[in-house]
């Protein structure tokens, strides 16, 4: 029988009693698989702005009117020792070991990971926040192409621009769609795959413009160091930024503003925090540096979760072990592209293409959510891919200063 959740175990006032054993700030992909992993031998306290799990790698399905389900963090702990609190953390004191709500409340932590994910970059280039829609957005933006008709911009030629620009192209074909990217779209994979990709949004009629840079947003489209682009509505998907709360906070960040971490993922200027998914600036040897992606966000969860339980048992956590296995790209409901790729992310050997692909693509979508289901019934079940053999180096257990440094930037 799962444990039934007990009562906050700390009033949302840092002053006035012993502070929480461990808190879990952001209920995202690598908030959620942490939460979960961790209530198997402890409570938790999971912080969420919204108190809902939105399956975000599903979003450009959302924006083309196929249900994108978002789920109350309720359903997904159902069960397990996990107290949630809703609100936005405005400011972190390492030093009180403190959290401050935007309502005002304060949460007391031992230990934190640090969990906020990233969100679409739209202040970079100047009118992309006031003209632009987002993922974000998701279903406000299909309600607009459903009811309008004209010329839609997606600007990002990475895996979520690919896929946006098929999706809205198969979905509403009353809408001219283009793709406006610096490099061919899907520059990453490997150049059959690259063909497949232009050849594919070339049949669903996209018009994909490469070469040029963005460097303004306004009302009628786009301008480009190539040239204006008109669109009735332009949807930014080229970048991804992570909150300023840990530069604000004094925690050692790289120039995104992502937590330097250790090879247990804790933070190289605090060691009682630990930082996961895309909030965090995680290297792996063999592998080099993690990108932002579900892949990366759940290992690295479930991981600080493990590192956190050895710490408790007074045990020496082990380093994260991981590596890619490839990347899947859907091209609308009937196609898609599975890349192949060796331990670093670099693609390599025969990719599958067509209903294949885009079968993978759906199976991939449904295992994530799959899995952290499996992680409430029984904590532990998930796994990712590790390395055939590791590669030698040593953890990583102080700040080093030009890291230190780097965070002072940052946050001013």
């Amino acid at each position: 029988m799962n444990p039934t959740p007990a009562p906050l175990p700390v009033p949302l006032d840092a002053t006035s009693a012993a502070p929480a054993p461990v808190v879990v700030l952001g209920g995202g992909y690598a908030g959620l698989a942490a939460a979960l992993r961790l209530s198997r031998s402890q409570p938790v306290v999971l912080v969420d702005a919204t108190g809902t799990f939105s399956e975000r790698i599903r979003l450009h399905e959302a924006a083309a009117g196929r249900p994108a389900p978002v789920i109350p963090l309720t359903e997904l702990t159902a069960g397990r020792d996990i107290t949630h609190v809703t609100g936005r953390a405005v400011a972190l004191d390492p030093a009180r070991r403190t959290i401050h709500l935007d309502d005002g409340r304060a949460l007391a932590f031992r230990t934190l990971v640090y969990a906020l994910g990233s969100t679409t970059d739209t202040v970079a280039v100047p009118g992309a926040v006031e003209h632009a829609s987002t993922l974000e957005h998701a279903d406000e933006l299909h309600r607009r192409l459903a009811a309008e008709a004209g010329t839609v911009a997606v600007v990002g030629g990475g895996p979520t621009g690919i896929e946006l620009a098929a999706e809205l192209a198969e979905a509403h074909p009353r809408w001219t769609v283009e793709l406006v990217t610096g490099r061919p779209p899907g520059s990453g994979l490997s150049p059959r795959a690259r063909h497949h990709v232009a050849a594919t949004l070339a049949r669903l009629g996209v018009r994909v413009r490469t070469g040029s840079r963005v460097t303004a947003v306004h009302p009628g489209g786009l301008s480009t160091t190539g040239g204006d682009v008109a669109a009735d509505v332009v949807v930014w998907a080229a970048s991804f930024t992570v909150p300023d709360l840990a530069a604000r906070a004094g925690l050692a960040v790289d120039v995104r503003g992502r937590v330097l971490v250790d090879r247990t993922l804790r933070s190289l200027s605090h060691p009682d925090i630990l930082a996961v998914g895309d909030a965090a600036a995680v290297t792996v040897p063999g592998v080099g540096e993690l990108r932002m992606a579900c892949a990366t966000a759940m290992p690295t969860g479930a991981h600080a979760a493990s590192v956190i339980e050895a710490m408790t048992r007074g045990r020496q956590p082990a380093p994260l072990r991981f590596r890619f296995l490839g990347q899947a790209i859907g091209l609308g409901r009937r196609d898609g592209v599975f890349q192949p790729t060796r331990a670093d992310d670099a693609p390599h050997g025969p990719i599958l293409t067509g209903r294949p692909a885009a079968h993978v693509n759906a199976w991939i979508n449904r295992y994530t959510l799959a899995m952290l289901r499996a992680e409430r019934r029984r904590p532990g079940t998930y796994r990712w891919a590790r390395p055939w053999r590791d590669h030698p180096a040593s953890p990583q257990t102080t700040p080093r200063r030009e890291d230190v440094q780097t965070a002072h930037r940052v946050a001013r």
